[in-house]
């Protein structure tokens, strides 16, 4: 009946948290006196300073528990940050190392083909320094020839020179070589044209050159056509190369040429069919891709 009074008088409402705390206590107590068959005296005092170190201690342990917790939270977020942190870093710096290398290695192959381009520049620049010197030998080879070629037909046309000089001696000392006509040829050209060539040869008994004058004139049954000759005159004193050409008149067909030579008092004719004026192989299409008249001498 005591400890229902006590109950009944701690139970009563409206009492402080902590009485509450310290009358579950009490109970703890009287509970554990019981188990352990201590007599408990009902009348016996509480002391609340027990009571209230009691709670104290409690309430500092869940504070410490919790400032644990949050410790061991906040090192947890931490140690996961750092590790997030390093493995981004690390993906990064791995990203980064392999573009590196990437760009490297296309650094290193554009290197490698751009040394090979100059070695092939080199090898082909170097084959064609080859290639110009033999060039150059070859051409100061072909020059020296050309020198030695030209001293020796200088030679050889002074010696002409002096043979025909002796000759001439000869001849004018048996009284000269009359007026005539060595060579003659008129070829056909295109546009209707036609290139005329004649080889007249003379020499006078006193040595000194004669004016030529010759007249070429084309003749058929019903006209005649003379055919302008530039120059119209020439000195003669040995051989005259006499080389032009002309246009035939149109419609106007010739049967004969005739070609009349004067010299002092020399004059010489002569007459010939048109059939010197036959057809050329390979005959080119304009007069403006001809080449110059020729001079070599006309041989019969």
């Amino acid at each position: 009946m005591s400890v229902q009074l006590v109950l009944r008088f701690f139970s009563q409402p409206a009492r402080p948290l902590c009485k509450d705390s310290v009358i579950y206590s009490l109970e703890c107590k009287l509970h554990s006196c019981k188990s352990n068959h201590i007599p408990i005296s009902i009348n016996a005092p509480i002391d609340h300073n027990v009571a209230i170190n009691s709670i104290a201690n409690t309430q500092r342990g869940a504070s410490i528990l919790v400032l644990a917790l949050f410790v061991v939270a906040i090192l947890v977020t931490a140690a996961v940050g750092l590790i997030f942190g390093h493995k981004l870093g690390y993906q990064r710096g791995l990203h980064s190392m392999e573009t590196e290398a990437k760009q490297a290695i296309i650094d290193s192959n554009e290197a490698t083909q751009a040394l090979e381009d100059l070695r092939l520049s080199n090898k082909i620049a170097t084959n064609q320094a080859a290639t110009a010197k033999q060039e150059l030998a070859i051409s100061l080879a072909n020059l020296n020839e050309l020198r030695e070629n030209q001293q020796a037909l200088t030679v050889e046309n002074r010696q002409v020179s002096q043979l025909n000089e002796l000759y001439s001696d000869v001849i004018r000392d048996k009284g000269g070589m009359p007026l005539q006509l060595l060579g003659a040829k008129i070829s056909p050209l295109p546009e209707n044209a036609f290139e005329y060539g004649f080889d007249i040869g003379m020499l006078s008994s006193d040595g000194q050159a004669k004016r030529l004058k010759p007249v070429l004139t084309l003749l058929n049954d019903d006209d005649l056509v003379e055919v302008p000759l530039d120059p119209a005159s020439y000195a003669i004193e040995g051989i005259v190369r006499i080389r032009g050409r002309f246009i035939m008149p149109s419609g106007f067909r010739p049967l004969q040429v005739k070609l009349t030579l004067q010299a002092g008092d020399q004059e010489v004719e002569q007459l010939y069919d048109w059939k010197l004026g036959g057809n050329v192989d390979n005959m080119l299409p304009s007069l403006l891709g001809l080449p110059e008249v020729d001079e070599s001498p006309i041989i019969p």
